[in-house]
């Protein structure tokens, strides 16, 4: 039996993070890899003429420590995104169509109550600890209330309540209404506790050449030392001998391992050896839904009107829009409209998702040279996109939530505070510096 130290299950930027620091400290370390391909939740293409086109995630905030000192690491690097735009916003609503930054289709007294109820929130998040939000004395109560019911608590009126719910459909999260409130709270509190959602603090950078290049390049540092094609049946962990089981049967053995993957994956994944309490937090939490779309057009001809891409819609499949780079608009079908998308003839979704564009940004979204659909909510090896997380989840997950079970460790974007890539480098690298600080 093939014998390694330390077994990382999936080649995403979790997995790559982890493996990378633990090879460069001299770890005899193996990857495994279900895709042909690494990067995960973070994939791209090249177009004819030269472009790339992020399919996956693309966009780090200012706090997302980790995954910018990896970037620097590996030469890349960061520059602005949309957020740096002079356009306005557009707004798709059943009533109209509006342009501008600062909801500009609510009225002057939703708009004071919108502006009490964000500082109430700012207040209450600064007293949640992102890290160890079960120790805060009303955890299980903030855990209950769905993001909706406590806006309506604090005065919200309907006009805020569609606020934030416009926001969760641009986003690809699950409606305010299933929402918990302390999953919102422990979230914005990671990111500085400065309002509902700061597009300056979540969403201001990105990386120039191409977010999947992050994964590319920590695997070409791996090189063979990844293992493609090759889907786990089973973890065992047993002591000083733990095996991972090939779906080909291949039994492949190691001091350690890591798991990587998706909490969906993970869970199609038999796992013998594990605590009932730590299996029980992992199989509880779940991943939101969606698929990405990016369109590719000669230019980006919705700044000749002054707007700047990003586009929040209402009676759509699509729940929003923004510009990825020159002539690149990426956009999300939230949970929300996933059957309506699905219930859609695959030959008339292009048709259909460019008639929408068309009416929320003008005749030229018709004119697109290329057009991408990427259906992560189906995906078998994702089963989902961001993390998700519903009234309740906090506290069933619990404070195991992104800890080890030595010799079995987890990391990934799902074990930290949202779905963002910071949350698959920032674990990946903190997992592989506690197996080096036990060895």
């Amino acid at each position: 039996m093939e014998n390694h130290d330390v077994i990382v299950i999936g080649a995403g930027l979790a997995g790559l993070s982890a493996a990378r620091d633990l090879a460069a400290a001299g770890t005899d370390v193996l990857v495994i890899e279900a895709r042909a391909r690494p990067g995960g939740r973070v994939e791209q293409t090249r177009t004819p003429d030269g472009r790339l086109v992020q399919l996956g995630g693309e966009i780090i905030g200012s706090f997302h420590t980790a995954y910018k000192q990896l970037v620097t690491e590996l030469g890349l690097t960061l520059c602005p995104t949309f957020v740096a735009s002079s356009g306005e916003t557009t707004w798709s609503l059943t009533d109209g169509t509006y342009l501008g930054d600062d909801l500009p289709w609510m009225n002057s007294a939703d708009r004071r109550i919108y502006d009490t109820v964000e500082k109430q929130f700012s207040a209450l998040t600064a007293t949640v600890d992102p890290e160890d939000p079960w120790a805060h004395p009303d955890a299980e109560r903030l855990d209950s209330l769905s993001v909706g019911a406590w806006i309506r608590d604090q005065g919200g009126s309907p006009a805020v309540v569609r606020a934030l719910d416009l926001s969760a459909k641009a986003l690809a999260d699950d409606s305010i209404e299933r929402s918990s409130l302390l999953a919102y709270l422990r979230k914005e509190s990671a990111a500085g506790a400065d309002g509902f959602y700061n597009y300056e603090a979540w969403e201001n950078e990105r990386v120039l050449e191409g977010s999947a290049t992050v994964a590319l390049r920590m695997a070409d540092q791996l090189g063979d030392r990844i293992r493609y094609s090759s889907p786990v049946a089973e973890i065992r962990i047993q002591g000083t001998t733990n095996t991972v089981r090939l779906t080909t049967g291949e039994v492949i053995g190691a001091a350690a391992i890591v798991s990587a993957l998706p909490v969906g994956p993970l869970r199609d994944v038999r796992i013998v050896g594990v605590s009932d309490e730590r299996l029980a937090s992992l199989h509880r939490q779940r991943n939101a839904l969606t698929v990405k779309v990016a369109a590719m057009y000669e230019e980006s001809f919705w700044e000749n009107e002054g707007r700047n891409g990003t586009s929040y819609m209402e009676r759509t499949i699509l729940g929003g829009t923004w510009t990825q780079s020159d002539g690149v608009l990426s956009g999300l079908i939230p949970p929300s409209s996933l059957g309506e998308y699905f219930a859609t003839p695959a030959h008339r979704r292009e048709a259909e998702l460019t008639e929408e564009l068309v009416t929320v940004l003008g005749p030229p979204a018709a004119q697109h040279s290329r057009f991408y659909l990427r259906n992560w909510a189906t995906d078998p090896w994702t089963q989902g996109y961001a993390t998700g997380w519903r009234t309740g989840d906090v506290m069933a997950v619990g404070p195991l939530h992104g800890t080890h079970e030595p010799p079995f460790y987890v990391c990934g974007s799902d074990q930290w505070v949202c779905g963002y890539m910071e949350g698959a480098v920032r674990t990946g690298r903190n997992t592989a510096a506690t197996i080096l600080q036990s060895s």
